[in-house]
């Protein structure tokens, strides 16, 4: 990347929280803010995991953790986020959203930056489907230069960033492929694990609730003869071993709990074909997806109006079917399980993809670019 900003270009990230706290926003905006401090004078607003406030500088990157006064479906209250807005000098704020809080903030503080936001998803249902919620949405939007969505879908099919196509702008999130290369210690893990779970395996790992589908996957694993290997944990785990006991299918499902981060890459290249029978729009990309990819390893996924298809292209990086079809799913793991020379060209191709498309770098690159014509208008 090259540096083609001023010294003095100054830019604000504002998030929910900021790691050690784990989660899919947190990740994405310590990978891009760590990548972008070489370019830009780039500086941290998130709020703390309890009421203390907190500045420190991690690896070059100054960080304000704000008091937390109470969390309401995962999204943090920083009331104090108010008055830093009106104090804060930048040149661009950006914002990682949904934040009901940090967008209301934005609204009643008023900042003088150019404003820049990234989408990652609509916000649940069950959470904040308000009139007034949606009032403070579409006011925080209006206010926006330019909104990023990590892919096209994300933007044709929801029902907020879809009025506002004239600013949006697609810039995927990416993974660090290295992180699923293939080293010695790997490789003897993955031998353990083949010997373990035998020659055909299908993996499966994210968080057990019923957007995800991991019932319906059970289900088509009657007709497919593998194991599956699941991993994480939630609160439809117990619903989905009994499922697995009540079908006959309790010796071919394995549920393995949460994986350490160090192991996660052994159990991608272990695997013939990672799955995500995902039902719902609350999945709206679909990291685990480029993991695999980037493991070499064909992904069968599901038809959804969302990033998921973005991501995995039918035909080329692994087969999409039709979102809560069993039947569908099974007739597509057995596909790639019965077509080693298909798998293998689709796992390469995967991470071809994952590497022209999908890293770091590529994510910090063009959200660059994205800088440099926000502050040439």
């Amino acid at each position: 990347m090259r540096q083609e900003f001023s010294s003095g270009t100054r830019v604000l990230h504002v998030g929910k929280f900021y790691p050690p706290v784990r989660g899919g926003m947190e990740k994405h905006l310590y990978h891009l803010v760590k990548r972008l401090k070489n370019h830009v004078d780039v500086r941290v607003l998130v709020s703390n995991t309890n009421a203390s406030r907190v500045e420190e500088t991690l690896e070059g990157v100054p960080i304000v953790r704000l008091p937390l006064v109470a969390t309401i479906a995962g999204m943090p209250v920083s009331p104090g986020l108010v008055s830093e807005l009106r104090r804060v000098r930048a040149d661009i704020i950006h914002f990682h959203v949904p934040n009901p809080a940090g967008e209301l903030a934005c609204l009643v503080s008023r900042p003088r930056a150019k404003l820049v936001s990234m989408y990652q998803h609509d916000v649940r249902e069950r959470i904040l489907l308000t009139r007034a919620y949606r009032v403070v949405e579409r006011a925080f939007f209006r206010r926006q230069a330019r909104i990023i969505a990590a892919a096209p879908e994300n933007i044709e099919y929801s029902p907020v960033l879809r009025d506002f196509k004239d600013r949006a702008r697609v810039i995927p999130l990416g993974i660090d492929p290295d992180d699923f290369r293939g080293t010695p210690e790997r490789d003897g893990r993955v031998k353990e694990l083949r010997t373990r779970f035998g020659p055909r395996m299908v993996f499966f790992v994210g968080r057990h609730v019923r957007s995800k589908g991991v019932d319906c996957l059970i289900r088509a694993m009657k007709d497919v003869n593998a194991q599956l290997v699941i991993g994480s944990h939630g609160p439809a785990t117990e619903d989905l071993q009994r499922l697995a006991r009540e079908i006959g299918l309790e010796s071919r499902v394995t549920f393995v709990g949460d994986i350490p981060d160090e192991e996660l890459a052994s159990y991608y290249q272990a695997a013939d074909v990672f799955c995500l029978p995902s039902v719902s729009r609350l999945e709206a990309f679909g990291i685990v997806q480029l993991e695999a990819m980037a493991s070499g390893v064909p992904v069968v996924s599901t038809r959804l109006t969302t990033g998921v298809v973005y991501v995995n292209r039918d035909g080329e990086t692994g087969l999409l079917v039709p979102p809560n079809d069993a039947g569908a799913l099974a007739a597509a793991l057995k596909r790639l399980l019965g077509d080693e020379p298909l798998r293998r060209k689709l796992g390469q191709q995967a991470r071809e993809r994952v590497l022209r498309e999908f890293t770091h770098d590529v994510c910090a690159r063009r959200t660059l670019e994205l800088y440099r014509e926000v502050l040439a208008e």
